[in-house]
């Protein structure tokens, strides 16, 4: 693995306050879309969807450069069999992520003065939806992996335009994302989940990026001389974990 210019601390902020921004984005709009649809929820769906697609690529493109903007433990995973990053760093990783999509579910509740947290009521159960979650992290993670072998200048749109299109071809939403999912489980809004359905999300999420990753082995099969650069390539000057 290359070294990277910044250290595990300074890409840990960066994971927690990404995932963070990009839940209080999907938590927040989802309040607005209800509070100004009008019981809309094709509408709400939509609005939803812009602000996602839009955050998405802004992200990626901020943080990218210092952590890679994994923002999902699911790719933070991928990457580390693929030899991307080391175990330890994916742990710190994936807490960072967890920690500061609680933060964004919190952040937007008060932005809409709400209460700081609400446990979510919103069933979201079943076979359709579980494979739905399957499909969209599997789909995901070969857009990531295709275009960090072929176009990475690319990735951020292309990551951003992915989750936009499957709001809308998934009957789950595509929430594709372990620690987004946690974070939804925590708002009683439109985009919330049950805490009961969040287990099976995750393991869904979690199966779709390794089938993924494991085609692209095969797909591409020098990939993992690349796995270090896997949405954003981090710039590699001197540096420590």
């Amino acid at each position: 693995m290359k070294p990277r210019r910044h250290n595990l601390k300074q890409r840990a902020v960066s994971e927690a306050i990404g995932t963070g921004l990009l839940v209080a984005a999907v938590v927040g709009s989802g309040i607005m879309g209800e509070r100004l649809a009008g019981g809309n929820v094709a509408l709400v769906l939509l609005v939803n969807t812009i602000a996602t697609g839009a955050a998405l690529v802004a992200l990626i493109c901020t943080f990218g450069p210092i952590s890679g903007a994994h923002l999902n433990p699911a790719v933070s995973v991928a990457d580390a069999i693929e030899g991307g990053i080391t175990w330890q760093e994916t742990l710190a990783y994936v807490a960072a992520q967890c920690i500061g999509g609680i933060s964004g579910t919190i952040a937007a509740h008060l932005m809409f003065g709400l209460s700081w947290y609400s446990v979510s009521s919103n069933v979201r159960s079943g076979s359709a939806l579980l494979f739905s979650e399957f499909v969209a992290s599997f789909g995901l993670l070969c857009i990531i992996w295709g275009c960090s072998r072929l176009r990475a200048g690319v990735m951020p749109f292309a990551v951003g335009s992915y989750i936009t299109a499957a709001y809308w071809f998934t009957s789950s939403t595509s929430f594709a994302n372990p620690a987004v999912t946690l974070a939804r489980s925590l708002t009683n809004t439109f985009t919330g989940i049950r805490p009961l359905d969040v287990p099976l999300f995750v393991v869904a999420q979690v199966a779709g990026a390794l089938t993924a990753t494991f085609l692209f082995r095969w797909l591409a099969p020098d990939l993992s001389a690349t796995a270090d650069q896997l949405l954003v390539p981090d710039e590699t000057e001197n540096a420590s974990v």
